[in-house]
């Protein structure tokens, strides 16, 4: 990486628990790429001071995220389609003082059923109501996916996000079987719900594709049971890869190969 320098152009990310897969993923390619970047992980007090320090200093990027994915979309000039598709923000570029918000999730899970070559007519069965729900099922409905089924615990953000893109709603699993199964919940990420499940092996045996969208760890336990059922697989660590990818490429104006985006993957886990 070249000697910090006036020129040197900043990129952040916001977060309320920041990870090191970011920094890490953004600085290896500056690097390889002798690009005169770097790039900083932040936990804001203010969010929007810390948009306003975006702006003023002027700092080229920021990626979002939880708990500030929306509350930035009144803080920025100019919302990207993928941003305003779901009403929700990971990125934001400035050029020259303008700041534009995109949500490169959103690109990303779009780009993975693409490349997955999953099947727009199977039925989808997504577990969980967050603010990355929100992108993962906007991919999907964007993709041309109709029969979608929201499983949620709370009612009132699983019938919301249900109703907006068209989807169904309902609080358990139970017995119901779908060809696509997407967990977007904390369940299988590090901590208490590390070693549980989102899909019982019954429902995996049946599915078409498993996607999990934790990224750390990239082989969590519904990962792990589909791979045994021969079930194909699409991972959080993709998700992050992509979306990653996707920022790089608006920070710097520099399109990342396949095995850039690999290497830099695997360096930021390791």
């Amino acid at each position: 990486m070249p000697i910090l320098n006036k020129d040197m152009q900043l990129c952040v990310s916001f977060a309320a628990r920041p990870s090191n897969i970011g920094t890490r993923f953004h600085n290896y390619l500056y690097d390889e790429l002798g690009l005169d970047y770097v790039y900083k992980a932040f936990a804001p007090v203010d969010i929007e001071q810390a948009v306003a320090g975006v702006r003023g200093l002027p700092i080229r990027g920021a990626s979002v995220s939880m708990p500030f994915k929306e509350a930035v979309i009144p803080l920025v000039d100019r919302m990207h389609d993928s941003a305003t598709a779901i009403d929700s923000v990971n990125t934001i570029v400035n050029d020259d003082g303008v700041l534009t918000a995109y949500n490169t999730d959103y690109l990303a899970v779009a780009s993975l059923l693409r490349t997955h070559e999953v099947d727009p007519t199977a039925s989808v069965l997504l577990r969980g109501s967050g603010g990355m729900a929100k992108a993962v099922l906007a991919a999907f409905a964007g993709a041309g996916f109709r029969d979608l089924t929201v499983v949620a615990r709370n009612e009132t953000t699983g019938r919301a996000l249900a109703q907006q893109y068209g989807a169904r709603w309902t609080s358990e699993v139970g017995d119901r079987r779908a060809r696509v199964l997407v967990n977007v919940t904390p369940l299988g990420m590090q901590g208490p719900d590390a070693d549980v499940q989102s899909f019982a092996d019954v429902t995996i045996a049946e599915a078409a594709t498993v996607f999990d969208v934790v990224a750390l760890p990239a082989e969590t336990p519904l990962i792990l049971a589909a791979r045994a059922a021969g079930v194909p697989v699409i991972t959080g660590a993709e998700v992050i890869a992509l979306q990653a990818a996707e920022q790089f490429a608006l920070y710097t104006g520099v399109k990342l190969t396949p095995d850039q985006v690999r290497r830099a993957s695997e360096f930021s886990r390791s």
